[in-house]
């Protein structure tokens, strides 16, 4: 075969053998799949550990509550600094430092309570270091939309975002188990320690295999080209693209990510669908165990199924919004149905207190996390809207205010339950936002990338 030259930003690449296909791209979107199954295990682990913990530690509802949320606190602050360091500095060095340092909080959970500390002291350490996770995560996602806008063609993006997002629940149904079964055999500290370690290993993986597509070893200059062509950012980590995106995201641009109607009915739609998220790999394993008397190892078995039907609705909506596409309807078609139809599933959650059925409540669940799953299309609509100036920068801003429902949701569903004694007001107020996302989607009209305008006179 023929050897060609690939021209990069620094100057020619070493030659190596044309191929007439690759699929490199698929490659890179199981990477980064399996450091999002890393990261959501290492964020919604302490579901599963929460109440074995609370017991060993004395911590009550209200306080798990506080700790559970501080992931969120610091994520959404995390994500517009993280979205600018995207911008400025590209999507592998940002990552794989954040996959590192993440890992290491995690490791480091495990420790805590060995040495005896008044209560008070012992939250105080474990808000701490969920503060630290939700800094150090919070460049996750926004790098793999990032990454996802480089690699796929705009008819493959639904289906690459729904990948990665359907990671979530994969890591719910293959963790939780475990999990469980960690936490009963040999206590809650060694799923932390088994998570830490992991995702250290992974880090040092994804420095040595991980490249912009141009550079890259593996791909051929015709999958770069197919990709180009059809609407990826091959090159917006490239040395020239990083350095202009330093100097040409203005105050007037960056305003105009908050004045846009299109991007807030986004902001609300992801808010009421991460609202849902967040129960689920909160007090869902929790409400197992104290509402439904499940124990833990049963709890995480059954926490499983609804994770399980996540990850299968979010690969379905992904290539049902896909097809759509390929077949001639409009990007705001192929985006908002899926959305609609898997939202008005996760609104059965509603049902669950009006039965006092477990397998009835479990199928409820799985159903509504099926749908919820089919609507998470989020970083797919911000992959459609991103302004190529600011690429990192918007995905952020939106995954920050959707990720406020991971503060509100587990506060609130903690102050419920000790209020009431029961589950029944926390559930309704869980299902409920399927109601707010059908909103956000008629706030956001056509789906389009976003166009910077001049700055008024």
């Amino acid at each position: 075969m023929p050897e060609t030259t690939v021209e990069t930003q620094g100057g020619p690449a070493a030659p190596r053998t044309r191929r007439v296909k690759s699929h490199t791209r698929f490659l890179v979107l199981g990477l980064i799949f399996i450091i999002t199954v890393i990261n959501y295990a290492d964020r919604s682990n302490m579901s599963i550990a929460g109440a074995d913990m609370t017991k060993s530690l004395g911590i009550t509802p209200v306080q798990l509550g506080f700790i559970f949320s501080a992931f969120s606190w610091a994520y959404v602050v995390g994500q517009l600094p993280g979205g600018y360091l995207l911008d400025r500095f590209g999507a592998k060095r940002m990552y794989g430092w954040s996959l590192v340092l993440w890992s290491a909080a995690t490791l480091v959970v495990g420790f805590v309570g060995l040495v005896s500390t008044p209560v008070l002291v012992t939250v105080g350490v474990l808000f701490a270091l969920r503060l630290v996770l939700g800094i150090v995560e919070a460049p996750a996602f926004p790098a793999n939309a990032r990454i996802t806008t480089m690699w796929f063609p705009t008819r493959e993006r639904g289906q690459a975002t729904a990948v990665f997002n359907s990671a979530q629940y994969l890591a719910t149904a293959m963790f939780a188990p475990i999990m469980g079964w960690m936490t009963f055999q040999f206590g809650w500290r060694w799923g932390f320690f088994a998570l830490g370690i992991a995702g250290v290993v992974l880090g040092l993986v994804w420095f040595r295999w991980m490249e912009v597509p141009s550079k890259h070893r593996r791909v051929s200059p015709s999958e770069i080209e197919a990709i180009r062509e059809g609407g990826g950012l091959v090159d917006l980590d490239e040395k020239k693209s990083l350095a202009a995106s330093r100097s040409t995201l203005t105050r007037h641009q960056f305003g105009q990510l908050f004045t846009s109607r299109m991007f807030w009915g986004l902001y609300v739609a992801q808010y009421a669908v991460n609202a849902l998220t967040y129960f689920f790999t909160t007090w869902f394993p929790i409400y197992l165990v104290s509402a439904r008397h499940l124990n833990i190892l049963q709890a995480g078995f059954i926490a499983a199924i609804p994770a399980l039907a996540g990850f299968l609705g979010g690969m379905l909506g992904g290539f049902v919004s896909d097809l759509m596409l390929r077949r001639g309807v409009s990007l705001t078609a192929a985006r908002k149905i899926p959305s609609v139809v898997g939202m008005l599933l996760a609104m059965l959650i509603c049902v669950c207190p009006f039965t006092d059925s477990t397998p009835l409540i479990v199928a409820l669940m799985t159903l509504a996390f099926f749908g919820k799953g089919v609507a998470a299309l989020g970083w797919a609509f911000a992959t459609d809207m991103a302004p190529k100036e600011a690429n990192s920068v918007s995905g952020s801003i939106m995954n920050a205010i959707g990720n406020i429902a991971g503060i509100v949701t587990p506060i609130v569903i903690g102050f419920a339950i000790s209020a009431t004694g029961s589950f029944d007001i926390a559930l309704w107020f869980v299902g409920a936002h399927g109601a707010v996302a059908l909103v956000g989607y008629a706030i956001m009209g056509r789906v389009k990338r976003l166009e910077f305008s001049a700055r008024p006179a």
